[in-house]
């Protein structure tokens, strides 16, 4: 009998792409959840309401937001102060008594601090989906890029901040140290488990051993 040549591929581009499409909505909705409790409880309100409020996706998606970067452009008109993002007014008042342009430098550590424990969460969506410790960090890694090509894309601006690319950095070694750890941890203990044998089962090795042994006449 000839020898089957057909091999079969543990390639599934269908699942792949669920999975990568699972990391980073799962990722984004960790960060959806706690961001805005924590930037509506510490960050500076009346910069925060020029912006558009603690919800505002640009908390997320802009990477100027965590490297404390500018991203409304206050501009004086007469006796009022008008706020500018992206090409839109989103708000205006007396420069004396509201947002005078200034920065908030606390945001960019709540958003920071955000991203590390939305990074620790990963360690979960990887461990229980991903599984495979050999895959942990090309899913982390492509999880990071991803959201790279949206922030520039979102923020029209390469992220050229140092504080923004260690923040990545620290959050991807430890979702990636992490979940590879937990995922060979538990493939040890899964290749370590004994099956019980049944007595029936015993008895048919015996027996096949037995055909084994040399008859003697």
């Amino acid at each position: 009998m000839a020898p089957n040549k057909t091999t079969l591929s543990n390639w599934d581009p269908i699942l792949l792409i669920s999975q990568i499409f699972s990391m980073q909505t799962l990722h984004y909705l960790t960060l959806s959840v706690i961001i805005p409790p924590l930037l509506a409880a510490f960050a500076e309100p009346s910069s925060l309401r020029y912006e558009g409020g603690a919800a505002n996706v640009g908390m997320i998606m802009d990477w100027r937001q965590m490297a404390g970067r500018p991203t409304v452009i206050g501009m004086p008109i007469g006796e009022k102060w008008w706020a500018w993002s992206e090409g839109k007014k989103v708000g205006y008042g007396w420069k004396d008594d509201q947002w005078d342009g200034s920065l908030d430098p606390r945001r960019g550590w709540i958003i920071a601090f955000c991203w590390i424990v939305a990074s620790c969460v990963d360690i979960y969506y990887l461990y229980k989906l991903i599984r495979r410790p050999r895959l942990i960090l090309d899913f982390a890694l492509t999880l990071v890029f991803i959201h790279l090509v949206l922030t520039t894309y979102y923020s029209a601006a390469i992220p050229t901040s140092l504080f923004f690319w260690l923040v990545l950095a620290a959050g991807a070694v430890l979702t990636i140290v992490t979940a590879e750890q937990l995922c060979v941890k538990r493939e040890m203990s899964e290749g370590l488990s004994v099956m019980s044998v049944r007595p029936e089962d015993l008895q048919v090795e015996e027996m096949e051993m037995g055909g084994l042994l040399p008859r003697i006449d």
